[in-house]
């Protein structure tokens, strides 16, 4: 199988080596510094799941290069997305099927729209990982879990193929029937578990130690599964004390993306991930003043580059 991975950031650069390590042919489409970096340093991963490493992976700066494609993993920040549509088209017209691995839920209409409903597969994952000063991919958490499932009735012919790959990596992969319900309840639990832990600039562990600021991050949950039932997505009580015992259960040093962005002076995903649920919110006329609140209080670090 031909995965061609986009970008080669911490998630993409995971789940990528994985893929390769497993025996699939792997293509790292990539800018032009970031191909010098994994030319001259290798591309590695750290993990308690077991290190990888190769000096021979297939590096690319041209979607032009890549012959026969067959899924395109995407995994770029909500606010590059755009950026990736012409790369995106060029493999799509090569006859890829596009599996985006982004927070949030509403970039799924926006490539559905510019690439064609039978093209974009659902996927998110669950993993905590950075990228070290030389661009490999520091994993630090128990998890790696891949989910990927089929939107339409004719992709599921590609996600099986894509099963019994993940099934053969040192990963978690899942298939599932009903992706869109899988979006959501990652779309629930990264809104809480990002928002709070950038606004107080603290990992997990020191926010547990306070009750009334762990408590915001189950209003949070409770927002985003009334939200997700306003749009018929069956979200549960169930589903939010799972999201809640995950929290509950997190290593102390655990901590989002969004955190590390801001920690860093990095843009930040708030508009794609708080700003999204806010359009969603307004769109049928409710209101989630936690998530509000959440957002009003990262805006002034949104964009520090």
């Amino acid at each position: 199988m031909h995965i061609v991975v986009l970008g080669a950031g911490a998630l993409g650069g995971y789940f990528g080596l994985r893929f390769q390590e497993a025996g699939a042919k792997v293509t790292f489409l990539v800018r032009e510094q970031k191909a010098i970096q994994l030319k001259e340093q290798g591309a590695m991963i750290h993990s308690i799941h077991g290190d990888y490493e190769t000096h021979d992976a297939t590096i690319v700066t041209d979607p032009q290069q890549i012959e026969d494609p067959e899924v395109v993993l995407i995994s770029v920040k909500g606010y590059h997305l755009q950026g990736a549509m012409k790369q995106l088209r060029v493999l799509v017209n090569k006859g890829a099927y596009i599996l985006p691995v982004l927070n949030g839920i509403e970039h799924l209409a926006k490539l559905q729209n510019e690439l064609g409903k039978a093209s974009i597969l659902g996927g998110l994952s669950f993993i905590i990982a950075t990228l070290n000063d030389k661009g490999h991919v520091e994993h630090s958490s128990d998890f790696h879990e891949l989910i990927y499932g089929a939107l339409e009735p004719e992709q599921e012919a590609i996600c099986s193929k894509l099963d019994k790959l993940s099934n053969s990596a040192n990963m978690t992969g899942k298939n599932s029937n009903n992706i869109l319900l899988e979006l959501w309840k990652k779309y629930m639990f990264i809104n809480a578990f990002s928002g709070v832990t950038a606004v107080v600039d603290l990992p997990i562990g020191m926010i547990r130690q306070h009750n009334e600021t762990f408590h915001i991050m189950l209003h949070l949950l409770s927002e985003m599964k009334t939200l997700a039932n306003i749009y018929d997505v069956p979200i549960t009580e169930q589903d939010v004390k799972e999201a809640w015992d995950k929290l509950n259960n997190l290593h102390d040093q655990a901590t989002s993306s969004m955190h590390q962005d801001r920690r860093k002076g990095l843009t930040l995903e708030l508009d794609h991930l708080h700003g999204g649920a806010l359009r969603l919110a307004g769109a049928k006329g409710i209101d989630l003043p936690y998530t509000r609140a959440v957002y009003g209080m990262l805006q002034p670090f949104e964009n520090l580059t």
